[in-house]
């Protein structure tokens, strides 16, 4: 199964599969042809993939960097600076060779939207840079749409061993589908702030989240977070916002909207360059939380980060 031609700077083939020993072949024989190519290979699936492919390298496995997706990817968001582009940045100069799941069965329904998103942005992520990562699919377990989505955000699928180029490939109608309108709970409360301001709409936070379970780390995460998104909307976001902080699901959930519009997909999802000063309130958030959704448009924008309790 070849996943790659020589004319392709960078790819982006799915991957699906009906079970777990088409997984592991067609996993593992990607990972091998990087390694024979002299290709650095990362693997970041969920924990139990990982030991599946770990078993079918055997020796191999020793010359591939493994990450469990659920954690690193638990966020999609932080994939590509944090998992996609740290690895390509670490071996800058060369190709590298990846398999991301960063799609499974158990992703929720807040969390799939931002899934999507990701898979089509790696596509602007990594234009023109010498990369090829498969994203496999579980074809039994995953809704239908989800599976129609892949083909979106793919240009090659590779289905029963065959690779074919997919005809609905338009990452960036992904993009704008899932830039759903982010809906509050009836009845929650909200806290304006304008500059000047910044302190108390921090403390609000605090507050709050420490009052719906969240304690030590995780709450320190929340202020940050909020002490990002509350300045960026003053520099950035018309001088003003909104905050809401709530409780879901077992998670807190802390929102800010503002007058601001965001025009670049790839905002908070570029690593940090050295001696870089600024430009780095959104992709810490991401870093920090659980899940982050961004709606935007003429209106202004919304972005909202969840924290498990």
């Amino acid at each position: 199964m070849s996943t790659v031609t020589t004319e392709e700077t960078f790819a982006h083939p799915a991957l699906f599969y009906r079970s777990e020993a088409e997984y592991t072949d067609r996993t593992v024989a990607f990972v091998r042809e990087g390694l024979a190519a002299g290709e650095p290979v990362a693997v970041a699936v969920p924990g139990p993939r990982l030991e599946l492919m770990r078993e079918g390298l055997g020796p191999d496995a020793g010359d591939v960097t493994f990450l469990d997706m659920t954690e690193a990817g638990r966020n999609p968001g932080r994939i590509i600076p944090g998992v996609l582009r740290a690895f390509a940045d670490a071996h800058a100069g060369t190709r590298v060779r990846i398999v991301g799941e960063p799609v499974w069965a158990g992703r929720s329904d807040a969390e799939y939207p931002a899934c999507a998103q990701h898979e089509a942005l790696i596509n602007a992520a990594f234009a023109d840079r010498p990369a090829t990562i498969l994203c496999p699919y579980d074809e039994t377990r995953l809704a239908a749409g989800v599976l129609a989505d892949a083909l979106v955000t793919h240009p090659t699928v590779i289905a029963q061993g065959r690779r074919r180029a997919s005809e609905a490939y338009d990452w960036r109608a992904v993009v704008a589908r899932y830039n759903e309108p982010l809906v509050r709970p009836p009845g929650t409360d909200v806290l304006a702030f304008a500059a000047g301001e910044l302190p108390r709409a921090r403390r609000y936070a605090v507050d709050r989240a420490a009052s719906l379970g969240l304690a030590g780390r995780r709450l320190q995460d929340a202020e940050l977070a909020v002490s990002e998104l509350t300045t960026n909307s003053v520099v950035h976001g018309g001088g003003s916002g909104t905050l809401a902080v709530w409780a879901e699901a077992g998670q807190v959930v802390c929102e800010v909207r503002d007058a601001g519009r965001l025009t670049d997909p790839l905002a908070g999802r570029r690593p940090a360059q050295p001696g870089q000063i600024g430009g780095r309130g959104l992709l810490l958030v991401h870093y920090v939380a659980d899940l982050v959704r961004v709606h935007t448009g003429e209106e202004g924008t919304a972005i909202r980060f969840w924290l498990g309790i």
